[in-house]
């Protein structure tokens, strides 16, 4: 797959795809079904499959200072983006000029001349252009007269609830870990970079790789079982283990990140890329009395994961 950072200047060969756009955020399954239809237009056109989102997602520009909300980094959106057989994925820089652009200017400027694209897949509930001012309607016209067909895809729900974000971020933050990979259509996964902590899991005697989870909507604090892809590095692979998400109150108070462990792993994994997918919330997090009650709970957290993990 193709990472695009631009709009403008492409190469003829990073033209003309069949792309599906949005911000695609958690690439859900209402996003997999937009990307699906324009799978199938490729395949009608013989033209590559394109995903056109927007780094920053547009919300972060608008309000900068609201909580964090994104369900997953930009590395993580093109993991599974590479996952699901895209070829192209046009990480449209969103700024002032791109905001201030009119409908009719972003279909020309953007889709037509600066992209290329042949066929635009979009949501029923797709806005775009200055002050999002432009509809999925609006875009058919636009692709009629400019020369890209346009498919305008309906919701997907599940048992009768649209899928959307929202209710995938309102699963997450009430633990539901299962409940949001049903709506996601993958397991949620935090991803990033394994930096050095206080190394006090090491003198528990559960060393953990631990993550930075800044600019991230954060699901229930706590520990979970989970699934852990290790991307890079010389211990490439895929590992068991269970994962504390929170801010550590047995020790004060703390930034919130990652720290998970790693079931039968000896190595290191510093500055090694990590993909944790939480499975199932176990437990809140606890405050105890010292630190065998806390190394006697992780053990049981650890058994019970274990447990939960092979049953999948």
């Amino acid at each position: 797959m193709r990472i695009l950072t631009t709009w403008q200047g492409l190469e003829p060969s990073d033209k003309g795809a069949s792309v599906a756009m949005g911000n695609f955020d958690g690439v859900h399954r209402g996003h997999q079904s937009v990307i699906g239809l324009a799978r199938v237009e490729g395949l009608r056109l013989n033209a590559p499959l394109g995903v056109i989102t927007f780094e920053p997602h547009p919300r972060q520009v608008f309000a900068p200072d609201a909580p964090p909300f994104r369900l997953m980094n930009a590395e993580a959106r093109a993991h599974r983006m590479e996952k699901l057989g895209v070829e192209r994925l046009y990480e449209v820089p969103f700024n002032a000029a791109l905001a201030a652009m009119s409908p009719r200017e972003f279909a020309a400027e953007v889709l037509a001349k600066g992209l290329g694209v042949a066929h635009v897949v979009v949501g029923a509930d797709f806005c775009f252009g200055n002050r999002r001012s432009g509809t999925a309607t609006d875009l058919a016209a636009f692709g009629a007269e400019f020369g890209f067909g346009v498919t305008i895809a309906t919701l997907v729900a599940d048992a009768g609830e649209e899928i959307s974000s929202t209710s995938i971020r309102t699963a997450l933050s009430e633990g539901r870990a299962r409940d949001a990979a049903r709506m996601l259509g993958h397991w949620h996964r935090i991803e990033g970079e394994v930096i050095h902590g206080e190394k006090r899991g090491r003198e528990l005697g559960f060393p953990t790789a631990n993550m930075n989870v800044a600019g991230l909507h954060l699901p229930r604090f706590g520990v979970y079982a989970v699934k852990i892809d290790v991307l890079s590095g010389a211990h490439k692979g895929t590992y068991d283990g269970a994962a504390s998400l929170g801010i550590r109150p047995m020790f004060g108070d703390n930034v919130p990140n990652l720290e998970t462990y790693l079931f039968d792993f000896k190595g290191d994994l510093y500055g090694a890329d990590l993909s944790v997918a939480l499975i199932d919330y176990l437990r809140p997090e606890l405050k105890f009395d010292g630190l065998p009650a806390l190394i006697a709970q992780m053990d049981q957290d650890c058994a019970k994961a274990r447990a939960i993990l092979a049953a999948l």
